[in-house]
């Protein structure tokens, strides 16, 4: 069997012109990286704002493997099927970040025949923009330390520093260090941190902005930290807006690709799905929709968490109203949430499956809370019995759900079919759209919300010093901004062992932390980190260059 990479390689893809005609992008308001990658131009896609929007379908998953779904080879694969109908077609993805893919994944470009291309490149370096993402975070860390060192004239508590470092790698060893060791010339010593790069409220900022003075706007309310009067001191007190602004004016652009089949493909930014909202930018979402007929994007691990963030936080910042919504199943993920082993997922095991079904219901439930249809992607492997996949099919059938076994990784577009002319069918025009909770709420009462309607808790619980954190946020004017909740993603608690579709859990609250420039309130979960490590064997021991100086390993 053929690797994803040997797949890509065996096609050369057309010329990025090409791809961007198929949506009516002339070839001016292109900047090309090589042939078959290209950024697209700020000046056009303003020009765009007085066009009606196309139908846009959300893509999202059940409870996943630590291997994932298959959300974004559903999505690709989703498109492609949409071209072959004739239909007018954009797909938006986020870009892949360098610690997933030399960690746990080994790549996340899609797969099979169901990639966007090129692959190397997207799942490496890419046109940098991670690279100019870290370079405006740690500017701003640079500056505040910078700022300390002469004078610390605003009377920034050093304590009190919010603002940590990042870099786009799993290295668990930085979680938490010390700063500025060595004497006098290096600065005053202080506790400080990396986030990963996905983590950074910069990555949530650059895919929530509407362009570049937008974009500055948000990074100038960033708060790095506080006075020792407990007064709030911003990315614009520090005077670093502008600089981080200048950093990423490329960045904020769009990146164009296309799939193995050719459809065009916004690839653009990738906020965590866990301490961010785990969504592609709205920039990429809005301009591919201006300019296609149906946009198809997804958001990060499972619907308990990325959907619900780009429900509640995407498209109530973005102003956007999904027609459909697309949730991918495998039968291995249903027979691991059914209590089957990691290494047995492949074996038969028909009462597994069927105990693993509640989390596909309780899925199912969620997502027909916000109004649009919703339908079942069954991505399917060759270890799947036929007797296990109609098992499923009537299991959503006798729900109100059509569900549809898929086999697009083995055969591109054409093995989505059935699934691309249903979601064409359930994109009506009186699709309705409400977001669960209302911009009054009280923070506390959001992040309730979200954890009784999605996750099933009974309630969330904190400490008196979190609960005071609440309180003081919303004294401090941000009380209608939506919550960013941040939790295991293996599991609808905070357990990731907890399998199935749990009921009257408690999910605890360990801290609450303001992005004022993102516009959400990250309510971190459990044991959640914002820096993961790696596994004991990472994908990078597996990646390297072959004889003929190419890449192997990425999957």
């Amino acid at each position: 069997m053929k690797t994803d990479i040997e797949i890509a390689r065996e096609t050369t893809g057309a010329a990025i012109e090409e791809i961007g005609a198929k949506l009516g992008i002339p070839a001016s308001a292109l900047s090309p990286i090589g042939r078959d990658k290209a950024k697209v131009e700020s000046d056009f896609i303003a020009g765009l704002n007085e066009r009606d929007d196309g139908k846009l379908i959300l893509v999202t998953a059940i409870s996943p493997t630590p291997a994932g779904e298959g959300k974004t080879t559903t999505t690709v694969g989703l498109g492609d099927a949409m071209s072959r109908l004739g239909k007018k077609v954009a797909i938006c993805l986020r870009e892949p970040s360098l610690g997933p893919c030399f960690g746990m994944k080994g790549g996340a470009a899609g797969g099979g025949h169901a990639q966007i291309i090129p692959m190397e490149d997207i799942n490496l370096h890419f046109t940098g923009d991670f690279h100019a993402i870290g370079a405006a975070h740690n500017l701003l860390s640079a500056m505040i330390d910078n700022h300390i060192y002469w004078g610390n004239t605003l009377g920034l508590d050093a304590r009190r520093i919010s603002w940590r470092r990042v870099v786009d790698m799993n290295d668990r060893a930085l979680r938490e260090v010390v700063l500025s060791l060595g004497g006098v010339g290096n600065g005053y010593p202080r506790e400080g941190g990396y986030d990963i790069t996905v983590a950074s409220e910069i990555m949530a900022i650059l895919c929530l902005s509407r362009d570049l003075t937008d974009l500055e706007e948000r990074i100038s309310r960033i708060i790095i930290g506080q006075t020792r009067e407990r007064q709030n001191i911003t990315a614009g007190q520090i005077g670093a807006a502008g600089a981080m602004t200048v950093l990423l004016k490329d960045a904020i652009k769009p990146n164009l690709v296309q799939s193995l089949e050719g459809t065009p493909a916004f690839v653009h930014g990738g906020p965590f799905a866990n301490i961010a909202h785990g969504c592609n930018s709205l920039i990429a979402t809005r301009t591919a929709m201006k300019l296609a007929d149906f946009t198809i994007t997804e958001a990060g691990f499972g619907a308990d968490l990325g959907a619900e963030k780009f429900f509640d936080i995407t498209c109530r910042i973005g102003d956007l109203s999904p027609d459909a919504v697309v949730l991918v199943a495998t039968i291995k993920a249903l027979k691991f949430q059914g209590g089957a082993r990691k290494d047995a997922l492949g074996e038969p095991d028909m009462a597994a499956l069927e105990k693993g079904l509640v989390n596909l219901e309780a899925h199912m439930d969620n997502l027909k809370k916000f109004g649009p249809p919703v339908l079942v992607a069954i991505n399917r492997f060759s270890s799947d019995g036929d007797d296990e996949v109609a098992a499923v099919v009537r299991y959503c059938a006798e729900r109100g759900v059509n569900a549809h076994a898929c086999t697009h990784w083995a055969h591109g577009g054409a093995g989505a079919l059935e699934l691309a002319e249903d979601v064409a069918r359930q994109c009506l025009p009186d699709t309705r759209f409400a977001p669960l909770y209302g911009d009054d709420c009280s923070l506390w009462d959001k992040a309730e919300t979200v954890a009784r309607e999605i996750y099933g808790a009974r309630e969330i619980v904190a400490d008196s010093k979190v609960r005071a954190r609440f309180r003081a946020l919303e004294a401090e004017g941000f009380g209608h901004l939506p919550v960013c909740m941040a939790k295991t993603q293996y599991s609808f608690s905070t357990d990731p062992a907890l399998k199935g579709a749990p009921k009257d859990h408690v999910v605890p609250v360990r801290e609450v932390r303001l992005s004022a420039g993102a516009g959400f309130v990250v309510v971190i979960c459990g044991d959640i980190m914002t820096m993961p490590g790696l596994p004991r064997h990472p994908a990078a021991e597996n990646i390297g260059l072959d004889a003929n100086g190419q890449t192997k390993g990425l999957f």
